[in-house]
């Protein structure tokens, strides 16, 4: 059996794994690289392999960095099944074709700016049709049933509790007197969040392929999310902000509706407070996506199904309002009363969010409140890390309003809850490949694995090919050119941000600013640019 690796390698976003085995090729995820527009133009290339030669798509969950060039795909001749569970199929129903729509525009809005450079128009990488003519190919499966794929390859889905529908992947292939099985993570949830159960935990694998968002970093554990939720609400409310959430239309935006009628009773004199706030779920893709966490109860865990039972919603409360059309989102911004804004995408690099950002960054007395990861690169992640100005929708703005993070709302497992997961495999697995997580993150974890289980990790780059057995593995080859371009790319983003950096200190640091300094202030600001300096000096010297 020969494993491939084809995205979110040495990265988060891009999931692509491949297995050929028992004379067939299956994909596991086909997701899109999200991020900065650098990376983003990996999308657009030629898939790294025969898109025909392709048998089937394994399908770990429906979030669009593991699913979201799948209509690419069947574009560009893909045929075959697309196994996943029954809610992935029907979440995927919703976020392909949004997805769809969402190329379309940006294509469009493109190809405005380049024709009035005298640039030719671009192509979306796929349209709304496109999303809607791959979804013919899902193929839903239940949690924990046995499935032989094909003949010798057998698989199964446990539930990763990471989104609705998300699923650990186990594989067994059998290929003459040998079986060797191969476990897939996908992306690993986290315990004892809303609505969903539990992630399960996998008995016994040959070879584990593991996410390793947090793979650094422990989730902080004392932090009562609930608590810091409400407290910012009232603390922006109260100074007459807007509260704006960029949320990830599929999960956290359902778990927050969820957390606020569940402690309707507890927080009771907050949530009278807040009764008199208007709060609006505006993304058309969560309101869907609300509808089918509903029809998905079989996922829900024991105390959201006793909500359901004694005739309760659990995702709705008195003064939640959605807004579906384009005008009634504009809307929401020409109005003077504070509100709850929570809106998609949840990285803030496209949909929305991006329209109430341009209107609220600026505000001092509004609050941006992120409740998932920002993956490198991606407007979130510069505003979470301090930028004083970002670029949305070609214009400049200046980050004044207060930002916080609530680190309970994410759906990705701490580095304990990584720790775990390989913990209570019964037979531990001979190799653990790490994938699906910036690289300090890796590496770390990947030290951690060996000194807590003394077992050996792989950290695969973009292309790499292993031949695995029951008993050993080997790396076979490569593909160069892969890599070159993922790591040209992601130079030339680094640098396109830098330029941001410094156009923001051009116009800030003035000589009003400067005066305004203390003594050592002004000697740490000095310091700081001399090392500016030198590093600007190595990188000119690189490329003269």
């Amino acid at each position: 059996m020969n494993l491939g690796f084809y995205g979110a390698a040495k990265t988060v976003t891009g999931s692509n794994h491949m297995i050929e085995a028992a004379g067939k090729k299956i994909l596991i995820d086909c997701g899109m690289f999200q991020g900065h527009d650098r990376q983003e133009e990996i999308n657009f290339e030629a898939f790294p392999f025969n898109v025909s030669e392709i048998d089937a798509v394994i399908l770990t969950h429906a979030h669009i960095d593991h699913s979201g060039r799948i209509p690419k795909l069947v574009k560009d001749g893909f045929s075959g099944p697309i196994a996943c569970t029954k809610a992935t199929a029907d979440l995927c129903g919703i976020m392909l074709p949004d997805s769809g729509h969402i190329q379309e525009t940006e294509a469009e809005w493109k190809s405005r700016k380049r024709s009035r450079a005298g640039k030719s128009a671009i192509e979306p990488l796929y349209t709304y049709d496109d999303a809607v003519a791959s979804l013919e190919y899902l193929a839903p499966y239940r949690y924990d049933t046995m499935i032989e794929l094909f003949e010798g390859i057998t698989i199964r889905f446990r539930d990763a509790g990471h989104i609705l529908g998300s699923a650990f992947v186990e594989v067994w292939v059998k290929e003459g007197e040998e079986e060797t099985k191969i476990v897939f993570s996908g992306d690993i949830g986290n315990k004892n969040m809303p609505i969903l159960k539990d992630p399960n935990f996998i008995a016994d694998a040959d070879y584990v392929v593991m996410e390793s968002t947090y793979g650094n970093r422990l989730h902080k554990i004392n932090e009562n999310k609930v608590e810091k939720l409400l407290d910012t609400i009232k603390r922006t409310i109260r100074r007459g902000g807007n509260v704006i959430i960029p949320s990830f239309a599929v999960g956290r935006t359902q778990e927050i509706i969820y957390e606020l009628h569940k402690y309707k009773d507890k927080y009771k004199e907050d949530l009278e407070f807040l009764s008199r706030v208007p709060v609006y779920v505006d993304s058309p893709l969560a309101i869907s996506a609300t509808e089918i966490f509903r029809q998905n109860l079989d996922c829900y865990d024991e105390e959201a199904r006793m909500y359901v039972s004694n005739g309760d919603n659990p995702l709705d409360f008195p003064g939640l309002k959605f807004t579906r059309t384009a005008d009634e989102s504009r809307e929401l911004n020409e109005k003077d009363e504070p509100m709850i804004i929570i809106s998609a995408s949840g990285m803030c690099e496209a949909g929305r969010i991006k329209h109430h950002l341009k209107h609220n960054l600026w505000r001092k007395n509004s609050t941006v409140l992120f409740v998932g990861y920002q993956a490198e690169g991606t407007l979130g992640r510069r505003i979470i890390e301090g930028a004083k100005k970002v670029k949305i929708l070609g214009e400049d703005i200046s980050v004044n309003a207060e930002i916080e993070s609530i680190e309970g709302y994410s759906g990705h497992a701490g580095q304990d809850g990584l720790i775990e997961f390989i913990e209570n495999f019964e037979t531990k697995p001979k190799k653990i490949f790490i994938v699906h997580g910036e690289i300090e993150a890796q590496k770390t974890f990947s030290k951690l694995i060996k000194e807590t289980f003394n077992i050996d990790t792989v950290i695969p780059e973009r292309g790499d090919l292993y031949e695995l057995t029951a008993g050993e593995v080997s790396f076979t080859t490569g593909q160069p050119e892969l890599k070159k371009r993922f790591s040209r790319l992601e130079l030339l983003s680094k640098l396109d941000v830098l330029q941001e950096e410094l156009a923001y200190l051009s116009a800030h640091a003035d000589k009003e600013f400067i005066n305004e300094k203390t003594d050592q202030e002004v000697a740490d600001l000095q310091k700081k640019f001399e090392n500016l300096e030198k590093m600007m000096d190595s990188v000119k010297a690189v490329i003269d």
